[in-house]
């Protein structure tokens, strides 16, 4: 069966740093794009970013020059590697695989696009 596990997060200072993994297993990772998304409490859950087969990598706003989506194929993992981290950015994380390979880079915002989804690991970032 398809499994995404999160991990790497954790407390965290302003301007700090976190790597976050996600393991997948049950499926052909190689063959789907794969994103991030986020929920901080109180809101929704928000689109951080994505990542295709091949390059192709997307971000939110809020988050595009500071964090960076990459994948191992070979170790069948994700990674988001967050830099300058703030306040705002505290939240649980989840991974994602998404349910279709598209052109468009919008498609992959909305987390109807996504079919499994991690438990999720939560970033907390102190002032």
């Amino acid at each position: 069966q398809v499994q995404l596990v999160e991990s790497g997060g954790g407390m965290v200072q302003t301007g700090g740093s976190l790597r976050l993994s996600c393991a997948a297993s049950g499926f052909t990772f190689s063959t789907y794009t794969m994103g991030w998304f986020r929920q901080a409490p109180g809101k929704e859950r928000e689109f951080v970013a994505t990542i295709r087969l091949i390059g192709g990598t997307y971000y939110a706003d809020s988050v595009k020059g500071r964090y960076t989506i990459s994948r191992d194929d070979a170790k069948k993992t994700l990674y988001l590697q967050m830099n300058s981290l703030k306040p705002e950015d505290t939240a649980v994380y989840y991974c994602a695989r998404a349910r279709s390979n598209h052109y468009s880079s919008s498609y992959y915002y909305s987390e109807a696009r996504y079919d499994y989804w991690g438990q999720g690991t939560q970033v907390t970032v102190s002032a």
